[in-house]
């Protein structure tokens, strides 16, 4: 089903959802279920999985490095079937305009097609960690907006070299990134603003926020994307801090401000766990108030760790 339809079936109630990243290459997918089974408890209608770029690895030659490229994390669409099988609820990959060409792209779209998939999460994705800006694939998109474009193409039967008539198009539900505080890469939240618009325009259904950690700021956001026509629902997502390191980490990673009553809770603390508890009981303010404020879904980014948003879970559904 798709997530818009999720929405439409909760009928006001706030859905809960998450996002998981697939296992190093090497262990086993128990873990991930491990972290998943706590957390079906809560009714997820929909389970995020995350695409890792591709990065480069140096292998000994006798003295010498060989650089070879490499994905640490792949099996995206192979974890999406086996969530869709073993828990029967909606597994979304994220599609990356990075480290892949428009003929992949083409053929991952159908390969979910096939898998009964219904919904695709539209993303540029990062630069790769060699790279100061993103440069786009020999071959890929530079923008999410083209590949939602390129997935709205398809649901309409129209592949990269020709068009098809047949009546089995797919027909995905497509989301797309926003940023409260604005993509690190913008100018400005209006211009940033603007390229939301322009996907939202070329297809796009629905919007998952960058995480933030004040609410004013969603509330913000999504007051001035309503003012510039942006009519999509739009998913707050939401991450607990988890360690004193993540003061520093988040906003230089993702570009976001942590307030300062946040701040100061954590460097109170003297350990992790008391850190982790920190993190949860503010998130669980963050959820109670996006709540009441009538949110269609709130997003928790778990990072393949199901402790921390279950007790949050626990207190707001």
């Amino acid at each position: 089903m798709k997530v818009t339809d999720h929405i439409k079936k909760a009928k006001g109630e706030t859905l809960f959802s998450f996002e998981i990243i697939p296992p190093v290459k090497g262990k086993s997918i128990k873990e991930l279920y491990d972290n998943i089974d706590p957390l079906m408890e809560f009714n997820p209608p929909f389970i995020d999985v995350t695409t890792s770029r591709e990065e480069f690895v140096y292998i000994e030659k006798g003295n010498l490095l060989d650089k070879k490229l490499t994905r640490m994390r792949p099996g995206t669409l192979g974890i999406c079937a086996s969530i869709k099988h073993k828990y029967n609820v909606d597994a979304i990959p994220h599609v990356l305009c990075g480290g892949f060409t428009k003929e992949e792209t083409e053929y991952l779209l159908v390969d979910c097609h096939y898998l009964g998939i219904d919904n695709v999460m539209a993303l540029r994705g990062d630069a790769m960690k060699e790279e100061k800006y993103f440069e786009p694939t020999n071959g890929g998109h530079q923008y999410a907006s083209q590949l939602v474009k390129q997935i709205q193409e398809l649901n309409c039967g129209n592949y990269l070299h020709e068009v098809i008539e047949t009546d089995n198009c797919s027909d995905f539900c497509i989301g797309v990134a926003g940023y409260p505080e604005k993509h690190m890469e913008a100018p400005s939240l209006k211009s940033d603003l603007k390229r939301l618009k322009e996907k939202v325009d070329r297809g796009a259904d629905y919007v998952v926020t960058q995480m933030f950690f004040d609410n004013q700021k969603y509330f913000e956001f999504l007051e001035e994307a309503r003012k510039m026509g942006i009519d999509v629902p739009i998913i707050p997502g939401i991450k607990p801090i988890a360690v004193k390191k993540h003061l520093q980490l988040l906003p230089q990673v993702f570009r976001v401000d942590i307030p300062e009553d946040l701040i100061e809770a954590v460097e109170k603390c003297k350990t992790n766990k008391e850190v982790r508890q920190v993190g949860v009981e503010w998130c669980i303010h963050q959820s109670k108030e996006l709540k009441e404020a009538g949110v269609s879904v709130l997003h928790y980014y778990s990072m393949g760790k199901s402790d921390n948003i279950k007790a949050i879970a626990k207190e707001v559904f």
